[in-house]
């Protein structure tokens, strides 16, 4: 009796948890559109609108492990579970993808319309949200394949992911690809990531950003882990 209210009490605690983080990423996101509207107000430029859709997008990855975690009734089967995997890694670089708007932050300070402080506070806080948006559907994710085999190593899964991810992001912010361009233009985007495979030395700074963007991630990812553990 006394091991089932632990139990009960262990789930009840772990369902407020995860509430509470949506809590606070709501109220983060919500924060960042307040911000973005203020500067729409105050400027009468639609300049940084485009942040409200990129975190949208980085928003469908965490929204796809939060169902694998709620319902893992319905990726039961390794072949809706490889179709859910191949989606989700579709979309995950999206998550990680807004880090690199603060490239944009120079870009409109000459204009003197609104304070660089403030473009600052709105791109760091879309950047932040995504990031955590990201580290925490990477998280759902190593959980959900940690529930259906025994032999896995965090590493083996992380590294790859980041490293996918930080390709994601160049072929977005380089290439000016987005994720359904897999489906959409496949053949064009097969033909960019050939040339620049073929030719290294000639794409040595695409490469250096790939490798440096992935092991940037993979410490992130881990040192935000290792912090939770430590503090709850």
């Amino acid at each position: 009796m006394k091991e089932k209210i632990l139990v009960h009490g262990y789930a009840a605690r772990t369902i407020f948890l995860r509430s509470e983080v949506n809590r606070i990423l709501s109220l983060s996101m919500l924060f960042s559109c307040l911000l973005v509207t203020a500067r729409v107000i105050y400027t009468g430029r639609i300049t940084f609108l485009g942040l409200v859709w990129n975190m949208f997008l980085a928003y469908i990855p965490y929204a796809l492990t939060g169902f694998g975690e709620r319902k893992p009734q319905r990726i039961r089967n390794r072949y809706s579970f490889l179709l859910f995997f191949l989606l989700w890694l579709l979309c995950i670089p999206n998550s990680f993808y807004i880090m690199t708007d603060l490239y944009h932050l120079g870009d409109y300070y000459n204009d003197f319309i609104a304070p660089q402080w403030f473009d600052l506070a709105v791109i760091l806080s879309f950047a932040w949200n995504g990031l955590l948006l990201g580290i925490l559907s990477v998280r759902q994710m190593e959980k959900i394949i940690q529930s259906r085999t025994s032999k896995f190593h965090e590493l083996i899964f992380l590294y790859p992911v980041m490293w996918l991810s930080a390709l994601g992001v160049y072929t977005g912010r380089y290439l000016r690809f987005n994720s359904w361009d897999v489906l959409a233009d496949p053949f064009q985007l097969m033909r960019e990531l050939v040339e620049i495979s073929v030719h290294p030395l000639a794409f040595r700074s695409a490469w250096g950003m790939v490798f440096c963007f992935s092991v940037l991630m993979t410490l992130m990812y881990l040192t935000i882990r290792r912090v939770a553990t430590a503090v709850i």
